[in-house]
């Protein structure tokens, strides 16, 4: 296993790895549950090898599933300027509740500036504001939420990361079984994994299942581009936790449970609203970076996919397996270790990304 020094805990070279791009999974398993697992205990450094749909053996009734139930919205428009030329709007984060003002990532940014109109399909887009990183503040005229969401679903695309070569029509595939609360730009890709039926059968085991929100955007998906980490600046992201959610979990906490987040959506919400005292239920932005160092307050078990090298989500799951270890002061142990499964399991043709295979770490 290749050391990384505690020097290099927080230099970005440290979380890179080697990735042939035909690892890179390009349709979701069918069935969804059929994707392959990696059971990590942390601890013990132990891993098994399973299919999604057995990770049924390693929950215990008294647990609590937590999901994210955000619903990706057809945010890539297209369009034209005044002048004629194409542009191409990426809604990110929704900022008032009729749904019409947004931040948007605008392409090409340096001809697109604020007091400029757009048209998508002859619909008037306003851009309201500069912001910094080829972001802006743009505004839709419509008269209400629900013509605005019939215009994305007529006029927008499924923003599928660029890794991934597909089109609109993999738009219910990019989508989780449960999805319900509009306004992500991609989707909480672990629980694409979860069926109907393997929901039922978790409920079935005396696990209890509880949602939250978190709309991905910018801040999730956005690569990490300083040299040390510590510096990357990790943009806001809308979430909630519902008061019978955050009861769920100090139920769970009290009666001896783990809460199980699926995804670092979930995980990152729930620490959002998380300290000592214990959960919290309530609405806010959240620009909370988690990585190796970050004590855990409300996760006890993680589900996540295979992340992008030099990712915000890697630095995540390494901080989340320290913290398994109880390995404060050692991370820079668990993240040679994690590195090596990432290697590990390249070699050994496991799926990697958004449609990817998952793991399960405990």
């Amino acid at each position: 296993m290749n050391t990384i020094t505690h020097e290099k805990l927080y230099d970005l070279a440290s979380y890179d790895y080697s990735l042939p791009p035909e690892n890179i999974a390009q349709t979701p398993a069918s069935p969804r549950d059929s994707s392959r697992l990696l059971v990590w205990n942390v601890k013990n450094d132990t891993r098994d090898s399973k299919h999604f749909r057995d990770i049924t053996e390693y929950l215990r009734p008294g647990d609590l599933l937590v999901l994210n139930d955000t619903r990706v919205i057809p945010a890539r428009l297209t369009g034209k300027r005044e002048t004629g030329g194409k542009f191409e709007l990426l809604l990110l984060r929704n900022l008032t509740a009729d749904f019409l003002e947004w931040e948007a990532l605008v392409k090409p940014a340096r001809k697109i500036h604020s007091g400029d109109i757009l048209t998508i399909n002859g619909h008037d887009v306003f851009i309201a504001d500069d912001m910094p990183e080829g972001l802006r503040k743009v505004r839709f005229g419509f008269a209400s939420r629900d013509d605005f969401m019939k215009f994305l679903e007529e006029s927008g695309n499924v923003p599928l990361p660029p890794y991934i070569h597909g089109d609109n029509s993999m738009r219910e595939s990019y989508q989780t079984v449960f999805a319900r609360n509009d306004g992500s730009s991609a989707a909480p890709t672990a629980s694409l994994h979860f069926t109907p039926e393997l929901l039922e059968r978790i409920k079935s085991m005396g696990v209890k299942v509880a949602y939250v929100t978190l709309h991905v955007g910018l801040g999730t998906f956005r690569p990490v581009k300083s040299s040390d980490i510590r510096d990357h600046h990790i943009h806001t992201e809308h979430c909630e936790i519902s008061d019978e959610t955050a009861e769920m979990i100090r139920e769970c906490k009290e009666s001896g449970g783990r809460v199980i987040a699926s995804g670092t959506t979930s995980a990152r919400t729930l620490e959002s609203f998380a300290d000592d005292s214990g959960i919290h239920s309530g609405v806010k932005d959240t620009g909370l970076f988690i990585y190796p160092g970050y004590k855990f307050h409300a996760v006890d078990a993680l589900i996540t996919n295979f992340h992008l090298p030099q990712s915000s989500l890697i630095m995540l799951v390494a901080s989340f397996a320290s913290n398994k270890a109880n390995a404060f002061g050692h991370e820079e142990e668990i993240l040679a270790r994690l590195i090596q499964i990432y290697e590990n399991a390249a070699r050994g043709g496991w799926r990697f990304f958004s449609f990817g295979d998952a793991m399960l770490i405990i």
